[in-house]
């Protein structure tokens, strides 16, 4: 794997890093390449298989740098007691990369507590993970939250009165709703950051279209849209790695500004270097952040509230 041209890592040695669903894709990469600039990083991944593997191939390039934690974020009990057994081994946390994601599910589908899938694990799981790792965040000395959002956000808007898709379930919509969801979340997480001092940096970034196992195997993928997935790798999409770069600058990014959105800055922030990225003008609406928040805490049952 290369990074982008003129991109220089930092020294993250003594960083302890978590990445959701970094056992392939844009998760593994971004996990490969804070593990190899020093990080002590988490891999928290629904399949032990597929996580310990995962593990093993970035400690064979970063030697004792990656662990293996066990997370399902369609059930919100995993996700509790992952929060609780890495409580148990550290005291602080200076990165949460929130990248697990399923995309454009053909049939509606629900979580262990009764969400639709994709809502739930790709928003709902990482806003009460989130919460459960506050205080810990807040133990390190510049804690800083990256979301991963998809352009596909510019599509999306949030059905407050049906989040959950019980009438006139559609692949894509819901997926575009989830994704807005998790830059709607990055932007209000910040401002709840900055009223209430947590001294959190919030930040989101998307991957353009990457050649990755959740875009070329996606359940909602058919025959045809295969065919122009193949034909489009030549021309549009990059490679999973190349995926990844944004989500690494939104990690690491020394100059980050509050709320920033990181993709691709080719035509249509498909694919090329990372740099600033578009946002849909509904994920900057406070009003809409707030209420969003509020629905998430309910169904939840998440408390943003630091302990004393």
């Amino acid at each position: 794997m290369s990074l982008w041209p003129g991109a220089i890592m930092p020294d993250l040695t003594g960083k302890t890093v978590i990445i959701t669903g970094a056992n392939s894709g844009i998760g593994y990469y971004a996990a490969l390449e804070l593990a190899k600039a020093g990080a002590e990083v988490t891999l928290a991944c629904r399949s032990a298989a597929k996580g310990e593997a995962a593990v093993a191939k970035v400690n064979a390039a970063a030697p004792g740098r990656a662990v293996f934690l066990p997370l399902d974020l369609a059930d919100l009990a995993s996700v509790r007691a992952f929060a609780g057994a890495f409580k148990e081994k550290h005291g602080t946390l200076d990165l949460l990369i929130n990248n697990a994601g399923v995309m454009a599910l053909k049939h509606r589908q629900v979580t262990a507590q009764g969400f639709e899938q994709q809502f739930g694990v790709n928003f709902l799981g990482h806003f009460l993970l989130t919460s459960l790792l506050l205080t810990t965040l807040m133990n390190a000395p510049a804690p800083r939250v990256v979301q991963i959002s998809s352009i596909a956000h510019k599509q999306g808007k949030i059905a407050f009165a049906d989040l959950q898709y019980e009438r006139g379930y559609k692949p894509w919509p819901v997926y575009q709703q989830s994704k807005l969801a998790m830059l709607i979340f990055a932007e209000e997480l910040q401002r709840r950051s900055d009223s209430g001092g947590w001294g959190l940096l919030s930040v989101a970034a998307h991957p353009g279209i990457a050649a990755t196992e959740l875009v070329a195997n996606g359940p909602g993928m058919n025959s045809l849209m295969a065919i122009g997935m193949n034909i489009a790798k030549a021309f549009v999409l990059q490679p999973g790695d190349a995926g990844a770069w944004p989500s690494i600058m939104a990690a690491v990014d020394e100059t980050a500004k509050p709320g920033a959105y990181y993709g691709p800055q080719g035509m249509g922030e498909f694919r090329g270097p990372p740099g600033l990225a578009k946002i849909k003008p509904t994920a900057l609406d406070t009003a809409t952040g707030a209420k969003l928040w509020d629905v998430a805490e309910t169904l939840t049952g998440a408390d943003f509230k630091p302990a004393p």
